[in-house]
């Protein structure tokens, strides 16, 4: 039976793990496999370079968004479409202007 080698880990590497648990909104469990170590690592790395009391559930960023209104949105909404409409026009001329021009090879 083979013997597990331990890895060491740049103390860089660790708090930038920390950091990005604390500052991604993301789970502990999915930072950990992005960086291709394990969750009970990460976990470990967090209860020992977070500040005093700190888990990885409170390490979540505090998002204050504000929500905008149904009247935002739908003015968005409007602006994209004639935003989408515009490039799609500019996308035709810039197709018809190869094929005039006869540089049109695909």
């Amino acid at each position: 039976m083979g013997s597990v080698q331990r890895r060491n880990y740049p103390e860089a590497f660790k708090r930038e793990a920390v950091e990005r648990v604390g500052s991604s909104g993301l789970t502990v469990g999915k930072v950990a496999s992005e960086l291709g170590i394990h969750e009970a690592i990460l976990r470990r790395w967090v209860r020992q370079l977070s500040p005093a009391g700190a888990t990885p559930a409170t390490l979540q960023p505090r998002v204050h968004a504000i929500t905008p209104s149904m009247a935002d949105l739908a003015a968005e909404n409007h602006r994209l479409r004639r935003e989408n409409e515009r490039l799609k026009m500019e996308r035709e001329i810039l197709k018809k202007t190869v094929t005039i021009f006869g540089t049109g090879a695909r």
